[in-house]
Formats: structure tokens, sequence, C-alpha cells
């Protein structure tokens, strides 16, 4: 890695006027957990420089024992280094392609967007999928599961054929092909649903991945047998790059802080931002790039280096930019139109996110619902006739910005009228939310099943007062 001249130390170290300081060693090893957007390149280049520094006579003088504690302590902070960087890439998407022919493994990226397990799956599935994704009972409990879902008898004119399904690709353990757009899930409790991928973008599309023995492979969907997803392992050799990650400001002060989709597009480092300066086209590394600040029909583009950049005409820097999406963690997915975007400041995770480790087994929703002037119900919930799972998600919108959450996030749904709800999240936060079927008039309401009834009570959107869950 290293040429031969710099690794010999002893030889430097006896070929002339030798100079190091404390705080060169201090600023060496500190350097890499404070640099903002610092590279592992830029970390092999830094060590180069310490490797090759002369020593002053003046400051220190060589001996055996102070040239076995410099290499002792870089060998420590390489190690660590290359612990961290394994510990990095832990919440990239990572699994094995079966085709008929051939398997493939490594990090996934799934069509132009999603790369890391907090991202979204989106499709829509039937109804006669909502008894197959529900989990099965312990058999001292009460089965729900006898109850006719195909025909809806007490709400069969509230039902629709099909219904969006969203879950994030941490929850998913196998995606198995079943036709052009269409597939089954098996998740990590092992329950399957049929989804269809008609209208959505992550069915039927190409799949990439980095193969650790052929690089980036690209794959037909109809190639693909099934999808195995995997833990990505500690010292997995390649991934797509670093995620971009910072805090997104709007125009009405608020603030989301996680990893980010710049125009539901550029998410790693190593994307490029377009646009026209006053002297041309310029094509900058989301790398370099420390604010991006919506300035008139553009952008204001401040650099790491302190450059001031204004550029315009491209849909990355003016209204035909597609959003901003914000995966936060404890909330979920905000996306950010460009209307109502402010400003963005990049910093550095230093990772991709949570593992696929760290998404637990899903659980079926149960809690307790609070009925106008009837008392409360508790039990096995399916909100909106529909959602049954914590892994499923809750939509909704505030002032443009639209919200994408996962049950398991949430903590209370309180109807406030026939167009909004107030969501409290488990964090504590507050949401004031409409916009969507899920929290308005236009919700098909809950089936609660009580313990010791075979069929469940209906409680229609109107008549709830408060939805609290367990």
């Amino acid at each position: 890695m290293w040429n031969d001249q710099r690794l010999n130390l002893r030889s430097e170290l006896t070929l002339g006027r030798l100079e190091i300081r404390f705080n060169s060693l201090f600023s060496f090893f500190v350097w890499p957990k404070v640099r903002n957007r610092g590279t592992y390149a830029c970390t092999k280049n830094r060590i180069h420089h310490l490797c090759s520094m002369s020593f002053e006579k003046n400051y220190f003088h060589p001996n055996k024992s102070a040239v076995r504690f410099l290499i002792l302590s870089l060998t420590v902070f390489i190690l660590e280094l290359n612990q961290g960087m394994a510990q990095n890439q832990s919440g990239f998407i990572y699994g094995k392609v079966i085709t008929r022919s051939n398997a493939y493994e490594g990090p996934l990226r799934w069509g132009p967007e999603e790369v890391c397990w907090t991202d979204y799956f989106n499709a829509s599935k039937r109804a006669k999928g909502f008894k197959n994704c529900v989990p099965e009972p312990k058999k001292e409990e009460t089965s729900w599961l006898d109850f006719d879902w195909d025909i809806h008898s007490i709400w069969k004119d509230k039902v629709v054929e099909e219904h969006q399904f969203n879950c994030q690709f941490g929850d998913l353990k196998q995606l198995k092909v079943t036709g052009r757009s269409n597939a089954r899930l098996v998740f990590k409790n092992g329950r399957e649903l049929d989804v269809l991928g008609e209208g959505y973008n992550d069915l039927g599309g190409e799949i990439k991945i980095l193969d650790k023995e052929l690089g980036l492979t690209e794959i037909e969907w109809d190639k693909i047998d099934h999808i195995d997803f995997l833990p990505m392992p500690k010292k997995h050799p390649v991934r797509f790059g670093e995620p971009l990650f910072g805090t997104v400001e709007t125009n009405r002060n608020e603030r989301f802080t996680g990893f980010i989709q710049w125009d539901h597009d550029e998410r790693f480092t190593a994307d490029k931002l377009d646009g026209n300066s006053s002297d041309g086209k310029v094509s900058v590394a989301f790398s370099e790039i420390t604010s991006i600040e919506k300035r008139g029909n553009g952008c204001g583009v401040m650099l790491q280096s302190g450059r001031d950049l204004t550029l315009t005409g491209t849909n990355d820097v003016n209204g035909s930019n597609r959003g901003i999406m914000i995966t936060v963690a404890g909330k979920g997915m905000v996306d950010v139109p460009w209307f109502s975007f402010r400003k963005v400041t990049f910093t550095s995770k230093g990772e991709a996110g949570p593992s696929y480790e760290s998404f637990e087994t899903p659980k079926q929703l149960t809690g307790r619902v609070s009925i106008f002037n009837e008392g409360e119900l508790s039990g096995k919930l399916v909100y909106d006739l529909d959602e049954s799972l914590d892994l499923e998600t809750l939509e909704g919108s505030d002032n443009g910005l639209s919200y994408t959450i996962p049950f398991r996030n949430i903590r209370s749904i309180k109807p406030k009228n026939d167009s909004y709800s107030l969501i409290e999240l488990k964090n504590g936060e507050t949401l004031f939310l409409g916009g969507g079927n899920d929290v308005s008039a236009g919700n098909s309401g809950l089936a609660v099943f009580t313990k010791g009834k075979k069929e469940p009570v209906y409680v229609q959107w109107r008549k709830i007062d408060e939805i609290r869950f367990e």
C-alpha cells in the first residue's frame, strides 16, 4: 500500500533533520473523528503524511522506543478505523439474489432510490392478502384469523379492492418474484403478503447488486427467482458510498435531521449537484458542499472551501425539484416539497443508519379504543380495515409536507375533525396531520378483536375519540 521509503521509518529517522510535535500527533489522531466529510482516502493520505514527516532534533531525539510507540499508535488507529468502517456499512441493504441459474451476494440498490434498511418498499396489496399478513395467535388465545375477510359482511360497502402497502426494507426477510410486477413478501415473523407493483417502481425493475466477486451487477426482474435479505457482514469490502446526512429547514422554521435524498434521487456524497452559474454549467459533488439555500429562482451553494456559488437552471436547484426526503429516527420519512424548502446543511453521520438486526420481528397492532358515549374497547386492531402490523405505515400531511410513519413509532391517534388528526409519537413529539384517508373522515374505521370474541367489533371513524397503541 505504501512504498518502502515511507514504510522504512528507521531509514527516515537517520536521514535528516526530524520534526514532530505533540500537536501534530494530536491532530492526526483526533482529526478523523471531528472532520465533517473526510473519507478513507483522505485518512490514508494523512497517514502517508505523518510517516514521511521529518523529526526536528530540537524537539525529539530519535530512538527505538519512540519509533516503536509511533508504529504501535498507527497500528491501533488503523485497526480502529477498519472496525469503524465495517460498522458504518451495516445500514445498507444487503442480500442474496437467486436467479434461475446463478446466485449473487452483496449490497443492493433497489431502483434509483432505495439503498438503506430504513428506506421504504412501496406496492399495493389486495384485500385477500390481509388475512395472510396477520401473525398467528398463540394456541391459548382465541383465533381471530377465522373471520371471513373476503366477505367483510359488516362493512362491505366501505372496502376497496386494493390498498397501498409500505414497509421499511429492514422488515423484509425474503421477496419471491411471482410475476412481471408482482411479488410475495415474507416478513421476519414468517407471515407472507402478496403485493402488486403497477404504478410503483419497486417491483418490475432492475436490481443492482455489488457482488463481492463480480462487482456492480444489474439483474433484470424477470430473471430473479427470489431475494433473501441478510445482515451486512462486518468486513464486507465494498459499498455504494457515503449517504447524505444533514438538517433540512423549511420556510416555517421546521427542522428535520436525518438521511437525505435530494430531488428524490441524489443520496450519496459522490452524487453531483448540477446547475448553471454566471460563467457556465457547474457539476459539483455533494461531498464538497456544506449547505444549499434557496435563493431567488435558484440556490446558493456553500462549499467546504468557503466558496459561495449561485446556481440556477436545472431541476436540482429550481422549482422543478421533486422535493427533499429525510428519514428521521423515531419518526419516519418526511418529504419536503420545493415550495416549503429553505435550507439544508450537510454533516457527516459516519454510518448508513440502523442495521438489519435492529429491526425487530413485526407484531400485530394492539391497543385501546375510546369511543364517544360508548366506553372503551381493547384488543387486536386492524386500522382503516387495512393495516394490522406495526411495520405498516400511517400517511398524512401538514402544510404540504408529507409524512410516512411506521405504526411502531406511534403512541396515540386522536381524530380532531373530518380532515385532521393529532398524532403522538413514542418519542413525545406531536403532529397535526391531514390530507389522507389514514387521518381523516375517509378512514374506513377499525376492527377490534376483543379477548374471547371470535368476530371483531367494527368501530366507525366518526365515533372514535382516541386510539392508544400498546
